[in-house]
């Protein structure tokens, strides 16, 4: 074989590589001999160089006789020629393939004479003559040549160039110094950030102008999608001899439109893991022009509520995506009962009475019943439907073996639950298996977008779909994201609420979307950290502190400041400068003062952070203490210490200070945040809730998760003030409280007692792992 491949050109070195990939060197060995068959046992090299691309590029082996034949009978001569002989197959799965539009779609027969490439760039420099003696060798002389091949697609390249050179060269003449000077380059003007990041996209048929995030401008593994209407294209894909027609009526259907769908389980609620998917589907859609259906797989009616489905919808809308229609497995149940009975009439199912226990795991014993009459099968699935078979003595299975060597799995079980939707109907439900492509063929779904774990099951998917010559979508596998110190599964959160751990799915210390909403975290921010996180096929496990720091991106921009003192320290101005109390103005948002001011009242009695004064100043220490003034932010005075009153512990109670105006005071090394004529409030501070990143391992953490519980996750300030700008401010309302971080109204607010839920710290804490 090593002679073989470096008797058609290959160096030693990559015909030993060939050899080393196994389905390549078989492929190539078949075209080298069917080459010599023809041609004699001495290849040339240029032969060579197109028998080896062949056998690398083509995606279906069957069409390699009939290309090398081409090969052989020199009738393809050029990679050009080659490369749409390749895009054609691909293009036309179904055989037998149409040999003269072949041959004319890859330019067989067709001979370009040196007279036809003279005539033609004598057009393109006549049309271009005036801009070449002007710019001279300036000019970019691959215009010319672009020119030049779209008249003449099947020239040989380096004959044009040829060509276009030596025509260049008798109207210009030779080069000039001037010429060989480098060509000054010109500053392009630059775009706005905003303006660069504005652009038209189309959401469910609405023209619009939004900001694209990184998901939607889809880079990485999106740019190998199939375009709608051509996924045969898409390797691995199962064409049969219905499967163009299918694909013609889809296009009808659809009008090439984009289709994805985000198909939740409703029995839990969503986590940071389905953002992303929500992301990828919503924003592959729009992207594209495309719709997104949300459809609910509610298929297993046991475990499903009804505040899942509100949940679940609520969040997509939240992170601001609006569905093309929200379906549901069960509005399909009919049409996948009748499918099931034409399965089964094509003897491609069958009801079986193995137990769960024995067909578990990846080697499960062959079922007894495989092969037992279709007629039978019929009457025991009727017998099934009708409730005759108690809860696992039956199941209807499907005649395949999955990726992953998994035989024939389930299509229907028995369970007797009522279902929300269609109450007592059935007895009998459909599985994901089976449930999941024939509902996307129904919507005529594009691309059936789904985290790594589903790749098994894209064989059955494609296998389903030609078994009942339907029309077949394409699914498409990305990595999950995961986040390292949580755990996100719905048992594990249901053990955590049980245990008093958290108070709920939406316990704030939790990475649910209900749970970060709660916090404080702006749906933008999530986007954004989905966006960057990005689209691959490896699974992306990163660190909570980047989502952190995508809401104080957005948070910095979005939450107006306002002032709040989380362990206050009474001051009392002994010399204020007014018999009641002044109205400061405060900037919402100090880098940009357009956006407005709120008013705060600063009176005789202010409150400071006990943590802003200090008995004696250590070095180093630049806030308040004895002979030490510092600002009040916002106020124009500095305070001054004149006497510290302290309870019979010790501990300093009060402090009574002189103002003096900042304009002829000595500037202070420090300006602190403070209040006056405060509201009352809780403030709950967070942190990590677990100890280590991977709480669900047992070499990490042997105990268990609920082992691993950080018992200073929360910590309630419970007498904590705030300035009265913030007093009519709604659940979910936002604000930077100054030099604390980013806070957010929780929902346990209540008239007289504002709850502040901290969403992150204004910078990233240096001591976090």
């Amino acid at each position: 074989a090593l002679g073989l491949f470096t008797g058609i050109g290959l160096s030693e070195a990559k015909a030993r590589e060939t050899l080393r990939n196994g389905a390549l060197s078989a492929l190539l060995r078949r075209a080298v001999l069917q080459a010599r068959s023809a041609l004699g046992p001495a290849l040339d090299k240029a032969t060579g160089t197109l028998l080896y691309n062949t056998a690398a590029r083509l995606k279906d082996p069957k069409h390699l006789g009939f290309l090398v034949g081409y090969i052989a009978r020199k009738e393809i001569l050029t990679d050009l020629q080659l490369s749409a002989a390749l895009e054609y197959v691909k293009s036309h799965p179904l055989e037998p393939l149409d040999v003269a539009d072949f041959e004319q779609a890859c330019g067989v027969g067709i001979c370009i004479t040196p007279e036809q490439i003279e005539e033609a760039v004598e057009a393109v420099i006549s049309k271009h003559r005036a801009e070449l003696l002007a710019e001279r060798y300036h000019f970019n002389m691959g215009l010319l040549m672009g020119e030049a091949r779209s008249q003449l697609r099947w020239a040989d390249g380096k004959t044009i160039k040829n060509e276009v050179d030596l025509q260049v060269l008798h109207l210009l003449g030779p080069k000039t110094e001037a010429d060989l000077e480098k060509k000054p380059k010109v500053a392009k003007a630059r775009l706005a950030p905003a303006e660069k990041q504005k652009v038209a996209v189309v959401e469910n048929g609405d023209m619009g102008t939004e900001t694209q995030s990184l998901l939607e401008q889809l880079r990485g593994e999106a740019l190998k999608f199939h375009k709608p209407g051509e996924n045969y294209k898409t390797e691995g894909y199962v064409v049969t001899p219905n499967t163009m027609a299918l694909l013609k009526q889809h296009l009808a259907i659809t009008g090439g439109q984009v289709r994805t769908r985000f198909p939740p389980e409703p029995n839990g609620i969503l986590h940071i893991g389905h953002a992303k998917a929500i992301n990828f589907n919503f924003g592959y859609a729009k992207a594209n022009g495309g719709v997104c259906f949300l459809r609910y797989d509610d298929t297993n009616p046991e475990k499903e509520e009804e505040k899942y489905f509100t949940a679940i919808r609520e969040m997509v809308e939240w992170l601001g995506y609006q569905p093309y229609a929200v379906t549901h497995a069960s509005d399909y149940f009919d049409q996948l009962y009748t499918w099931a009975l034409e399965l089964i009439r094509r003897g491609q199912a069958y009801v079986c009475h193995q137990k769960v226990e024995e067909i578990k795991g990846h080697n499960p014993p062959p079922s007894p019943w495989r092969d037992r009459p279709v007629e039978e099968s019929l009457l025991l699935f009727e017998d099934m439907r009708k409730g005759k078979f108690g809860e696992g003595e039956a199941t209807l299975r499907m005649k395949l073996v999955m990726e992953d060597g998994k035989m024939d799995p389930v299509a229907y079980r028995v369970k007797f639950t009522p279902h929300h939707r269609t109450g007592d109907k059935w007895c009998i439900y459909p599985t994901y298996d089976y449930t999941h492509c024939l509902c996307d063929s129904i919507e005529h779904i594009t691309h059936s977008l789904c985290t790594k774990e589903f790749q098994a099951r894209r064989s059955s998917y494609f296998w389903l779909c030609n078994a009942l010559d339907v029309y077949c979508p394409v699914q498409w596998e990305y990595g999950r994201l995961n986040l390292l110190y949580t755990v996100v599964s719905k048992r594990k959160i249901i053990r955590l609420v049980e245990t008093g751990a958290v108070r709920d799915w939406d316990d704030p210390r939790l990475f649910t979307l209900t749970a970060l909403r709660r916090r404080g975290f702006p749906p933008e921010a999530i986007n954004n950290f989905c966006a960057r996180v990005g689209v691959t096929v490896a699974q992306a496990t990163m660190e909570p502190h980047l989502l952190e720091a995508c809401a104080r991106e957005v948070l910095n921009e979005q939450a107006p400041r306002a002032m709040a003192v989380l362990e206050p320290l009474k001051v009392t101005i002994t010399n204020f400068p007014a018999p009641k109390a002044l109205e400061v103005l405060v900037p919402n948002f100090p880098a940009d003062e357009s956006r407005g001011f709120h008013k705060v009242p600063f009176h005789q009695t202010v409150y400071i952070e006990e943590t802003d004064f200090r008995e004696e100043a250590d070095k180093g220490y630049k806030r308040l203490a004895p002979g030490q003034p510092v600002g009040l932010r916002h106020t124009g005075y500095v305070i001054s210490v004149q006497n510290v009153i302290k309870d019979i512990s010790g501990r300093v109670i009060e402090l009574e200070v002189t103002c003096t105006k900042s304009d002829v005071a000595e500037k202070p090394k420090a300006f602190i945040h403070w209040v006056s004529v405060p509201l009352a409030c809780e403030v709950r501070l967070y942190e990590r809730l677990f100890l280590h990143k991977n709480p669900e391992d047992p070499s990490e953490v042997p105990g268990g998760f609920l082992s691993d519980l950080n018992p200073d996750s929360l910590r309630v300030v419970h007498n904590a003030l705030v300035d009265s700008s913030v007093h009519s401010a709604r659940p979910f309302d936002k604000f930077q409280f100054e030099r604390l971080g980013y806070f957010s109204v929780d929902p346990d607010s209540e008239e007289g007692k504002m709850v502040f839920n901290r969403t992150v710290t204004l910078k990233e804490d240096p001591g976090k792992a």
